[in-house]
């Protein structure tokens, strides 16, 4: 034993790489994902005009159960995965310089080794993070100077922390078992180092050099007076508020003590410290008490005392109050670091452990944005990207990262894809496939080249730190570029995820067929496991709804449409109709402003504002009732509505003044006023690319085909499936025609507020000679499924469909048109349809060709005009449709369309149907048919307008 320095300690040499030093540390948790820095620069830059040539280059990602590191780009992948491992070496402290040629033994001599080096000399010199501590505890006076909290060693030295858990696979999740471990490896370098397992202190036997001791003094002699750090108490209780408090620290203090007081325990020993919360980097951690009445491995473990909201927080069990601050010694510098912690911090990081919540933090805009049910193009989609917000959530549940496993499916040729009708996209020609780990966490090698216009499907899986798979996810869809594959895929993991935290305590039938309806599978005992404690946290969210609508003041509105069961009541819309609207698929940039407010006071406090917020309208990515108030808004337009109020954490998430906020929310007469004024509005590409090669538009050239129908056929019913946001409908009131009742259907209460509003506007108007159609006397706006059989709905003179169908799955499609055709018996039914074959025009492909249809090449082949369709049909596959389904209900069929020609090909760009019911069809037999089905009114009236009350009313 050397006096006044560190033991000797004698162990076995051999040569090691940094791959074979990380094997013999973590085994099959270390898995290393080998990605070609080609594919994924162009995936992650679209734009980018030039492509790297030559010999691909490789970048691994080493995840180990701690953190992940990510390696320089090298020209192997062995070179990768090695750069990996020495950087993950590194980051737990392993110097490859000294110690690369020692052999990994036993744990217990490596920790023995390790606390040798920590007690040393040595380590006062550098910038360990222990070293601050010994700095602090040597400036103590009595007998405990010098004395130092082995739940300080077992924390802050990542080395020691990674050989507690090769030992003991539970330190994870209980770090009283790593202070265990500690003492007992302390035990074995007796004459060097004192401990206590009465009070959880060790020190050296032998005193530091007096002049180490004395350059100490000098240093703390220059540094700042006490400081005033706040932090937030977390009480075990969960019936009482996360509240905010101040640590002082003196400036010859250790911070430590003052956290032990706030914590109101005996001395600053019996102070446990959580891992890191939030980046692996950070300082911010949840101090506790400890309770040494009984064994330390046998410590209290009462359910009474257990604090669930701190637990949740650090993955690790935790016992009575918690404090969570930012404050510690690092890597960095020699002084005590610290940073504020807010009631506000802590909301926000308990969002973030939320799918839901990740996405809003990534859009700074926590009360207006909301997870995307759909990942459309890049263009359109704001926020971090699917993929990085489930690496993310895995990070914030201590889980693996995500494996993500490409799968290339070779293209079929397109006969037989256009003959299945199924989706088709393809992979640009001259991509590569990127490799990734497989579900074993190797990384994936040997594959075969991804062949020119390969599709691609996704396999995601989500492994426990103990490599338990938890989640797998399969998805049926393929996508023509490997990137959306994966973004896809993820973004569908995501929502699932985002359904159990919405309802953690839904049963486990719930769960597990909303898994199977999109392709996850998932382990019961290892997902409740990892997620055990989401129900006891997330609960508290689930508010209920209030069901009554506030009533529409006519005074101060001049339509009546207000969406329901979302809690929200518009209140006011100022400016003239400008004529541009949002629509599905528009990317549209409001100002937005969010505020507190009390009924009938006047008391409002700001929560959130944005001057610049952009989203894409119809993907869910923002809450319900802001985009409800957005589409009924033209361009410049300005609306003010209220709404109930969101889950405190979010709107304290919010907060800037939390005091003050929870004051208002004390009160019963709260809500949330919105204030938005619409500033820009982008067509969807579909409508861009019709605008850009038709004049007019091909749009009004559909509405001016069904026009010219209407008017031959003298109707004076019309029932538009599918109505959207009222285009056709809107329409027709500005020509002349014999109708006297008009009807909308659509599954989307957003889009028929839209459409409310412009048909009251229109109708509503004081003087008849404003309105050229002067003989409508009805119009109703039901919401429901067109696929779904109503009473209401049967016998009209005409109905239209126009560019609807795409948006069904196949299956759907025909089975509207035999509901339709066989229940609702119109007179006339027009559909329009894209024609697939006319979008290489649309897009700029190459021209078409003069030959069948059936002979395209794949070069030929494009992707569908908007990311919403299911399906698009070539002339055959429509015709074919369109002849069966009128054959099976004694109707006739004729074909034309709008934009083109039918004898030049591609033939028109919208196809459409006009069936005419036959002469020999019975009349009654569509009543017939309704007394064999159960004839209740399936359908909800949104809006109805009568002229002879020339008002609206929303039911």
């Amino acid at each position: 034993m050397e006096t006044g320095g560190s033991p000797t300690v004698t162990l076995k040499k051999t040569n090691l790489t940094p791959k074979a030093i990380v094997h013999q540390k973590f085994g099959s948790k270390a898995c290393y994902i080998v990605e070609k820095v080609q594919e994924m620069t162009q995936n992650e830059c679209p734009g980018l005009a030039i492509i790297q040539k030559g010999p691909p280059l490789f970048r691994c990602t080493l995840q180990l159960p701690d953190f992940s590191v990510m390696s320089e780009i090298c020209k192997k992948k062995r070179d990768a995965e090695q750069s990996a491992a020495e950087k993950a070496l590194d980051k737990i402290g392993f110097n490859l310089e000294t110690n690369n040629l020692t052999n990994v033994q036993d744990p217990w001599d490596n920790m023995i080794s390790r606390l040798s080096y920590l007690f040393s000399d040595e380590l006062l010199s550098t910038l360990h993070p222990l070293s601050g501590h010994f700095r602090a505890v040597l400036q103590r006076e009595g007998d405990l100077s010098g004395s130092i909290p082995v739940c300080v060693m077992a924390i802050y030295d990542a080395k020691l922390c990674s050989l507690c858990k090769s030992i003991d696979p539970m330190v994870e999740t209980n770090p009283l078992l790593a202070v265990q471990l500690v003492m007992k490896a302390a035990a074995r370098l007796p004459g060097f180092i004192v401990s206590s397992e009465e009070h959880l202190w060790m020190r050296r036997e032998n005193p530091f050099p007096s002049e180490i001791l004395q350059s100490l003094i000098t240093e703390e002699a220059i540094l700042p007076e006490s400081v005033q750090i706040k932090a937030v108490r977390i009480p075990y209780s969960p019936d009482k508020i996360v509240e905010p408090m101040s640590i002082n620290v003196s400036s010859n203090g250790y911070y430590m003590d003052a956290i032990a007081q706030e914590l109101a325990v005996k001395d600053v020993f019996r102070v446990l410290i959580s891992r890191s919360i939030g980046k692996a980097s950070s300082e911010m951690r949840l101090y506790s008490s400890v309770d040494l009445s009984s064994d330390v491995k046998e410590n209290v473990k009462s359910e009474e005392y257990f604090n669930v909201r701190a637990s949740y927080f650090s993955g690790q069990d935790i016992h009575g109050d918690a404090i969570l601050a930012c404050i510690g010694y690092t890597w960095k510098s020699r002084e005590l670091y610290h940073e504020d912690v807010s009631v506000r911090t802590y909301y926000r990081m308990l969002i973030n452990k939320m799918p839901s919540g990740v996405y809003k933090l990534s859009r700074e805009a926590i009360l207006a944005a909301d997870l995307p049910v759909a990942f459309t193009t890049r263009t359109n989609w704001r926020g971090s990207s699917p993929r990085d917000l489930l690496c993310t959530f895995c990070r914030q549940h201590h889980l693996s990262e995500p494996v993500f496993s490409p799968i290339n499916n070779p293209l079929k040729s397109l006969v037989d894809s256009l003959g299945s009708g199924k989706r088709l996209k393809v992979e640009e020609p001259g991509k590569e496939g990127t490799e990734y780990a497989n579900g074993n966490g190797v990384a994936a090698t040997g594959r075969e080249p991804v062949a020119p216009g390969s599709t691609f499907n996704c396999e995601v899986k989500i492994y426990s730190k103990c490599q338990n798979l938890i989640v797998h996810c399969l998805p049926k869809n393929s996508y023509k570029k490997q990137a959306d594959a994966f973004q896809s895929t993820a973004l569908k993991l995501l929502s699932w995820l985002n359904t159990f935290f919405k309802e953690p305590d839904m049963p486990l039938e719930k769960l597990t067929s909303s898994g199977y309806a999109l392709n996850i599978r998932f382990n019961p005992q290892f997902f409740f496991k990892e997620f055990a404690l989401c129900p006891s946290v997330h609960n508290v969210w689930q508010r209920t709804v209030t069901e009554e609508i506030r009533s529409l003041d006519s005074d101060r509105f001049n339509h009546p449409c207000i969406e329901q069961g979302v809690g929200v009541s518009l209140l006011n819309i100022e400016g003239q109709d400008s004529g541009v609207s949002p629509s599905s698929g528009s990317l549209v940039c409001i100002n937005y402003n969010i505020s507190l407010v009390t009924k009938g006071e006047n008391t409002k406090e700001l929560l959130e504002s944005n001057d610049d917020f952009e989203f894409e309208i119809g993907t869910g990515a923002v809450i319900p009732q802001l985009e409800a108030g957005v589409i009924q808004l033209s361009l410049g337009q300005f609306a003010c509505f209220h709404t109930e109020l969101h889950p405190e954490e979010f709107i304290l998430a919010a907060a800037g003044d939390s005091a003050k906020t929870l004051s208002l929310l004390s009160s019963k007469a709260c809500c949330l006023e919105f204030s938005i004024i619409l500033l820009k509005v982008t067509e969807p590409l579909e409508d861009r690319m019709e605008q850009a090669f038709f004049n007019p538009p091909l749009s009004k050239q559909r509405v001016e085909y069904a026009l010219r129908h209407i008017k031959e056929s003298s109707a004076t019913t019309l029932i538009d499936f599918g109505c959207g946001s009222g285009s056709l409908l809107g329409s027709l009131l500005d020509y002349p025609t014999a109708l006297e009742k008009i009807v909308g259907v659509d599954i989307s209460q957003k889009s028929l507020i839209r459409a409310a509003k412009i048909l009251h506007s229109k109708l509503s108007s004081d003087s008849d000679a404003e309105l050229p159609n002067t003989r409508i006397r009805s119009a109703l706006l039901y919401e429901g499924s067109i696929t779904d059989v109503d009473s209401r709905l049967y016998g009209f003179d005409i109905g239209t469909c126009l560019e609807v169908i795409e948006h069904m799955e196949e299956d759907q499609a025909c089975l509207f048109g035999d509901v339709v055709l066989s229940y609702f018996c119109p007179r006339i039914l027009i559909v329009s349809t894209p024609n697939y074959e006319y979008n290489v025009i649309l897009q700029r492909s190459n021209p078409a060709s003069q030959e069948d249809p059936n002979e395209k090449t794949q070069s030929q082949s494009c992707k569908f005009r908007n990311h919403d369709h299911k399906f698009e049909w070539t002339r055959q596959q429509f015709n074919r449709w369109a002849a069966d389904l009128a054959a099976r209900h004694n109707y006739s069929v004729e074909y034309s369309g709008v934009g083109g020609f039918a004898d030049l090909e591609p033939g028109f760009a919208s196809q459409i149907a006009v069936f005419c019911r036959g002469d020999n069809h019975s009349e009654g037999q569509g009543d017939d048919d309704l007394k064999k089905i159960d004839t209740a009114h399936k359908y909800e009236i949104v809006w109805e307008w009568d002229r002879s009350r020339t008002l609206s009313s929303a039911v």
